[in-house]
């Protein structure tokens, strides 16, 4: 990797992309190594997303340098490959904040600066976002680029087809750059995989495509519609040279690729070309994620976000002493699916593009016929469960609690209202911490509560996530959903032969006499460490771990109404609709009156920070916990003997 002199160094003297445009095309390379060399020193100690901004570098200077930004509008999909376009649009001064708390998006934010055209934490919304905004602007006579830059496994979520699907028919002018490394967090899978390998692979085609166009381009001073021509010869040359017909083409994109996405001044040149010409535009790259630091190139699907790593060597930083720590919850449920499916041959796996981050590789790599990677495509991987489930299969879909959203149609109508038995893994449910507002997991007891036929539980350790899972698969209770955090659980000694859970029953962690605490899932470990502080102050609180939302133990809840008039319910998701909610609901539905306080994450999008920041800064960690028990109850004064 090259390196400048400070004096040399043309990335200080920029600030916003108009300083970018002010070089000469023949200095771009340099300003390519520059921020590349910056990225990796920033994420090298404030972790983020390193892989994918590395591998659009080019691609980012070659857009600022040809578009008019913030007027010509760039829409990042998905957003954690825009470090690179943070950097250069007024934001590197203080992109040593990125994630962390009060401090910068990892992601694009509309509110945050005018270059960010739309907000992309998830995937796959580029195009329909960016048609939205072509349109517009030819409602309103306004004249602008817009350009969506899909990659990092985006393409294969189902929005960006009916975004192509409908771009192709409204013939507005827009242009899509498909960043094409063939991996997104893993390596991506399915037919379009293939597809795009095909038309990359066939050489003699593109060689004769870009000698046509090339051609062309000198003619076209002389012969204004030269290309046009060109275009014309280009189509039947991919039915004589492929042997198939251009799938971009056939949703009416003018489509030009493969292309180097790593060299700079061709990608000028040729988004310089491509400004004036009209209607829908599909740009296919060729891109390597990690581009540029070799460990991030090598093993791509680590160094996607691969936490604090040292710089020159690329070593990572390891968190871990010598002692036994508890495992992660992910690795819990892939080493406890696999000894499931040991056991029982209707066991299957299914996750959305994500089998490293859920662990469902350790199941898919022992048994690959029966884990089942379907690609960035949650409503399809529920529905794909669903029909599974008719067949006698006992489906595990494992899909993060944010990107559940997308599919929730598919749970109720296909799922849940067929009484299917799909076991619905929800990872990261709960606060998550730097990916911010656009992953935080806290919506999905409330947005699955409200659902009939299904049952939903969350465990408080790594013993009961093994048992609720054992307990899926023992009888067909119907659609089943767990949901458990991201991080580690609270056990080393996790791994202990698996017992039923009794549905809907909770269990009693200590018993008292002054307050009753109710804690779901991760965050009852929060309320245990408020507790024991507590008896040390003389206040002897009562805590149930109800392990179920629905159905709730109405054995214990009648108890509990019965014995206390104080109660606080603790929960890391949003309180409007959550657990506290359906507690607040059985005291009014059977007559009771209590003191109830319920504590989780207020009705707001919580922003990036650290899990312990946020957990505090919602009031739910355990010494606000601690407070709102005090809030409630005075300390017993004892009396004295003799």
């Amino acid at each position: 990797m090259m390196e400048f002199n400070k004096e040399q160094r043309l990335l200080d003297q920029i600030t916003y992309p108009a300083d970018l445009r002010k070089l000469d095309r023949e200095q771009l390379p340099q300003v390519c190594d520059e921020l590349r060399q910056f990225i990796i020193d920033m994420c090298s100690s404030n972790p983020g997303h390193l892989g994918a901004s590395l591998g659009v570098v080019e691609l980012t200077i070659a857009l600022h340098y040809i578009y008019d930004t913030p007027h010509d509008a760039l829409i990042w999909d998905v957003g954690h490959q825009a470090y690179g376009h943070k950097i250069l649009t007024g934001r590197k001064s203080v992109f040593h904040t990125n994630r962390q708390l009060n401090g910068i998006s990892g992601f694009p934010r509309m509110s945050e600066s005018e270059y960010d055209a739309f907000g992309t934490g998830h995937s796959s919304t580029s195009i329909s976002a960016a048609l939205g905004i072509a349109v517009a602007d030819r409602l309103q006579g306004i004249k602008r680029n817009v350009v969506a830059i899909i990659g990092d496994g985006s393409m294969t979520g189902g929005l960006a087809f009916e975004g192509l699907n409908n771009a192709g028919t409204e013939n507005t002018d827009l242009l899509v750059i498909l960043n094409d490394n063939n991996i997104a967090i893993d390596p991506n899978t399915g037919a379009l995989k293939e597809y795009l390998t095909d038309i990359t692979t066939s050489r003699t085609y593109n060689k004769v495509k870009s000698e046509l166009w090339h051609l062309f381009g000198k003619i076209n001073k002389i012969a204004p519609h030269a290309r046009e021509y060109a275009q014309k010869l280009e189509n039947g040359l991919k039915s004589a040279l492929m042997h198939q017909s251009n799938l971009f083409e056939a949703l009416k994109f003018r489509y030009f690729g493969p292309v180097d996405g790593h060299d700079v001044m061709h990608l000028t040149e040729l988004l310089y070309d491509m400004k004036n010409i009209p209607g829908p535009k599909l740009l296919h790259l060729r891109t390597v994620k990690g581009k540029g630091f070799p460990l991030a190139e090598l093993n791509q699907t680590v160094y996607h976000a691969p936490g604090k790593f040292n710089r020159e060597t690329g070593e990572l930083v390891g968190t871990r002493g010598s002692s036994p720590e508890p495992p992660l919850y992910q690795d819990v449920f892939g080493y406890t699916l696999l000894e499931l499916a040991r056991q029982n041959d209707k066991i299957v796996g299914i996750t959305p593009a994500m089998p490293t981050g859920c662990s469902l590789k350790i199941m898919m790599d022992e048994m690959p016929e029966r884990a089942f990677d379907v690609g960035i495509a949650e409503q399809h991987a529920v529905t794909f469960s669903a029909g599974l489930a008719t067949q006698g299969m006992i489906p595990f879909c494992n899909i993060y609690s944010s990107f559940m959203q997308r599919a929730y149609d598919q749970i109720i109508h296909d799922v849940a209202l067929q009484k299917l038995p799909v076991v619905f893994c929800l990872d990261r449910g709960g606060i998550v911490g730097t990916d911010g507002a656009t992953h935080q997991g806290v919506f999905d007891i409330a947005y699955l509560r409200c659902i009939p036929n299904i049952i939903i539980c969350a465990p408080m350790n790594e013993e009961e996530l093994r048992n609720m899972m054992f307990t899926a698969q023992l009888k067909n209770h119907g659609t089943i959903a767990i949901r458990y955090p991201r991080g580690k659980g609270s056990m080393t000694d996790w791994k202990k032969p698996l017992r039923e859970i009794g549905i809907g029953k909770a269990r009693m962690v200590k018993p008292g006499k002054d307050i009753a605490v109710l804690t779901i899932g991760h965050a009852g470990n929060m309320a245990s460490e408020a507790l024991m502080r507590l008896d040390q102050e003389h206040i002897e609180a009562e805590h149930w771990d109800m392990r179920y939302v629905k159905p709730m133990d109405s054995e214990c809840l009648h108890a509990i109404f019965k014995n206390f008039k104080n109660i606080i319910t603790v929960e890391d998701g949003v309180i409007s609709g959550g657990f506290g909610s359906a507690v607040v609901e059985f005291m009014t539905d059977n007559g009771y009156q209590a003191n109830v306080k319920r504590l989780g994450v207020p009705d707001t999008f919580v922003d990036h920070g650290t899990q312990a920041e946020l957990y505090k800064q919602c009031g739910f960690d355990a010494e606000g916990i601690y407070r709102a028990v005090k809030s409630m109850v005075k300390p017993r004064v004892l009396s004295k003997v003799g």
